[in-house]
């Protein structure tokens, strides 16, 4: 997986001291790295889209038609909002090791804030922060990198496009015959007199 500096600089934490700002690090031979707070981004990004669609009412999810590329390009019928949380979990339990995971439930599905979970997981505070910056940035990799269908991008995800190729083309309408103003009956102007 190629990383560009394009795609990290707006994700990047200005104040980050290890990248400043730029997304990318230097690694072994030569080779570019995101930096940590890039990852964690891209997992706040996910993370916010995941509580979108969890919060969302259930009478407003729809059903969409989309292109299944492939040997055969088939459409195919999926409601995204409910794939995408499936996606998140699954992937997220992959990714992470059962502790990680334990704090990965409590804290981002729960919803239990700091205090709780280290009382519940009998954790200190500084361990508890710790591991979750560790789970934001392992599960930050893993929606960016996952192949041939990563969760981030999330509009890729979302709209059915991937990197490299061309979006669907859409069905033109050919040209209708709009009415104009003149094509409409003129009423006579009523008379004054009567």
């Amino acid at each position: 997986m190629e990383w560009t500096r394009s795609e990290t600089l707006a994700l990047a934490n200005q104040q980050c001291a290890y990248c400043h700002g730029l997304g990318l690090l230097l690694g072994r031979k030569a080779h570019m790295s995101p930096c940590n707070c890039v990852l964690r981004s891209i997992f706040r990004a996910c993370y916010a889209r995941f509580r979108r669609c969890v919060l969302k009412e259930k009478h407003l999810s729809r059903v969409t038609l989309h292109l299944v590329r492939g040997k055969q390009n088939k459409m195919t019928w999926g409601r995204k909002d409910e794939e995408y949380i499936a996606d998140f979990t699954l992937m997220a339990k992959r990714h992470l090791e059962a502790a990680e995971y334990q704090i990965f439930k409590f804290h981002f599905l729960l919803g239990a804030d700091w205090k709780l979970c280290c009382r519940r997981l009998k954790m200190e505070r500084g361990n508890f922060f710790h591991a979750v910056y560790r789970i934001q940035q392992r599960l930050g990799k893993a929606f960016r990198e996952t192949a041939p269908y990563p969760l981030y991008p999330l509009d890729e995800y979302f709209d059915g496009t991937t990197r490299g190729e061309a979006a669907p083309r859409v069905l033109q309408m050919g040209s209708m015959n709009r009415p104009t103003r003149s094509s409409f009956p003129v009423a006579a102007p009523l008379d004054k007199a009567a």
